[in-house]
């Protein structure tokens, strides 16, 4: 059945298209650096990132997956959005202020730091058929979409369809991301995180106020009284169906989804790091932990629960399909409920799903192949301002490589079973690799590549004969080809792996990965500071700038090369009455930001203090300090004690 779209739709979708377009591209002008390219300049406010994670977690095919999955299993389909709280302690307080405090610009730099230059190249292969092949996936799931909402398209003589609709977006995204980096994909995933949830929690009131006939009271008893019993629980059946069963569902997302989420997708360790602090990396993902997943998982599960409340009563309107494919789900129930217009407006919420995950991994690959690549192995000792361009050039690459993977995405029976097989068979081995290497100071080199390498070979294996996968696979039937089960095979085999070897071969001296392990966190804090650390909890000082000239400035004042090497700040000079509401002193890190509190960091710097003088309420810089931090002169600046 082809969907009639109203002119007005077509015309907010397209309007939404640049709009994002746009805002994307106009954040290159905050980009100065690889570390702003990559890192946004490390001065984000929790809140925005905790917000622009929504629209990286919530993918464009979220909302056609979770749709599809809550229209064929029910509620049960809001398992995989509310499992991610199992490692967040081990998270929050081990790997975080690891790569936080050691500068980690990678997670294969980490492997070759931890380990050797042998794991760090098959963390490489690993981490970019991971990423180039989530990036597949999200333009692979837009194009459906779109080819749902317009099968019989054609531009300048040329057929649509779900391939040509897929190259469209790629190219839009990957030129915007191409442009502004990870400043631009934060800020514009701020936004579209905002409009996700809001389109989401649009699709459920209207979707209450169609079952009661505008009584949205009424509604919402008519479609859980509509919803079949065995679709209201929250939790699937234990092993069955073999697609969609508790512990596939557990082994796959609760575990090794979540590792590859958090512990080694390069693009949620580059979100993180943009931040200001360690501290403000915790309250990010508690805040979206605990507050903002829930909301997502409605907004992103409700079509399907909605259509199949409307499949089990039979009231699908007239011209549309009575059992409707799952794949398409989302669509048809939005243009049931949705006027014109409206319909439009949840059509772009799709298309910024699409962007803001996509733009994430797109940024993610193009640091791996500059920092891990590039720079280390073919060209050598450049200045910053080639390996920018470098950067770019890769992220161009980056979206044709993903986009020349959707034809064989859209081999699989359905986007869930695309995703979750996906998931299952890359993950595991490097999901084992990085958390003993940060957790167990006893895990060696050989094992850290035997694991890898293992794992791998295990997990391919796996693929022709999953019998393999029998003994472990918790009862769950063969037929469904142990897809999520594939998972819990490769985690264990992976683990198994890297223990034996361990204990076969000789770790690396202390000395060698100090900083680089959970017992040694505290003095890799201090190394991070340069000094004894100050934990006091001070309060705000108000300042403006006062500009002093190099000449005057101790040793040359501004220098591009001492921001861009992340060991060092730049100094400045504070008045030590300041320094007293912050107490702070000489040597401490403090962060200065402009005193809008809704630009979440985007004018900002760190500094090192450099010594108690001046004038009250005045912050003394060397020329160069504002604009490279995009700060204004005349405008006031809130500071504050960072450790």
């Amino acid at each position: 059945m082809a969907i009639e779209i109203a002119t007005i739709d077509i015309v907010l979708v397209v309007a939404y298209f640049f709009a994002v377009f746009l805002v994307g591209a106009f954040f290159g002008r905050f980009v100065k650096s690889t570390s702003d390219f990559f890192f946004g300049g490390r001065k984000f406010a929790w809140w925005v990132v905790s917000l622009s994670m929504i629209a990286t977690v919530v993918g464009s095919y979220s909302f056609i997956k979770y749709s599809q999955a809550g229209y064929t299993y029910g509620l049960s389909s809001s398992m995989s959005y509310l499992n991610d709280w199992f490692f967040m302690p081990l998270w929050m307080f081990g790997w975080l202020p690891i790569i936080y405090y050691c500068r980690i610009t990678s997670v294969p730099e980490f492997f070759e730091r931890r380990f050797d230059t042998r794991t760090r190249v098959m963390a490489i292969l690993f981490i970019t058929l991971y990423l180039v092949g989530y990036i597949g996936i999200n333009f692979f799931t837009l194009g459906v979409a779109l080819d749902a909402l317009f099968p019989d398209a054609t531009l300048l003589g040329v057929e649509l369809g779900v391939f040509q609709y897929a190259a469209i977006v790629a190219v839009a995204t990957a030129i915007y991301v191409t442009s502004g980096g990870q400043t631009a994909v934060i800020m514009t995933d701020l936004f579209q995180g905002l409009v996700l949830i809001a389109a989401g929690f649009a699709i459920l009131y209207l979707g209450f106020s169609w079952f009661g006939d505008g009584n949205i009271i009424d509604g919402a008893v008519n479609f859980w009284l509509g919803l079949p019993p065995e679709k209201r629980y929250g939790l699937a059946h234990f092993n069955d169906p073999p697609n969609f069963s508790f512990i596939g569902v557990f082994w796959q997302d609760a575990i090794a989804s979540t590792f590859a989420a958090y512990f080694f997708n390069q693009g949620m360790l580059m979100r993180f790091l943009s931040l200001k602090s360690v501290h403000e990396g915790r309250k990010a993902i508690t805040i979206a932990l605990l507050v903002l997943f829930p909301i997502a998982v409605i907004a992103v599960g409700n079509a399907g629960w909605i259509g199949a409340s409307m499949h089990n009563l039979g009231i699908f309107p007239e011209g549309y399909p009575q059992d409707p494919d799952p794949g398409r789900v989302f669509v048809i129930v939005t243009h049931i409920l949705a006027q014109p217009g409206v319909f439009g407006l949840i059509m772009a919420a799709l298309l910024a799903a699409l962007m803001s995950t996509a733009d994430t991994l797109i940024n993610a690959t193009s640091a791996v192949v500059v920092n891990d690549i590039w720079r280390p192995y073919i060209v050598k000792d450049r200045d910053d301002h080639y390996y920018l361009r470098v950067a770019r050039y890769a992220s161009l690459a980056a979206a044709a490589v993903g986009l020349s993977l959707v034809p064989i995405f859209m081999q699989f029976e359905s986007i869930y079973v695309a995703h979750g097989a996906f998931v299952a068979t890359v993950g595991p081995p490097m999901a084992v690799c990085t958390v003993l290497g940060f957790v167990w100071k006893r895990y060696t080199p050989w094992a850290a590549f035997a694991t890898l390498f293992g794992g791998a070979l295990a997990m391919a294996i796996s693929i022709p004969f999953p019998e393999l996968i029998e003994p472990i696979a918790h009862g769950v039937d063969p037929s469904g080809g142990f897809k999520y089960m594939r998972a819990a095979y490769g985690l264990t085999t992976s683990a198994l792996i890297g223990i034996i070897v361990t204990f076969l071969t000789q770790p690396k001296p202390d000395d060698e990965i100090f900083g680089l392990t959970m017992h040694t966190v505290r003095q890799q804090q201090r190394a991070f500071k340069g000094g004894d650390l100050n934990l006091q909890i001070g309060g705000k000082a108000l300042c403006r700038f006062e500009v002093v000239p190099d000449a005057e400035w101790q040793e040359g004042g501004f220098d591009q090369d001492v921001l861009d090497d992340e060991t060092q700040r730049l100094e400045v000079s504070m008045h030590p009455e300041d320094l007293a509401v912050l107490k702070a002193g000489p040597g401490d890190l403090i962060f200065i930001a402009d005193t809008r509190w809704w630009l979440g960091g985007l004018r900002a710097a760190h500094a090192r203090v450099k010594d108690a003088e001046g004038t009250k309420g005045i912050l003394r810089v060397p020329a160069g300090f504002l604009e490279h931090n995009s700060l204004v002169p005349r405008r006031p600046v809130n500071v504050e004690l960072i450790m």
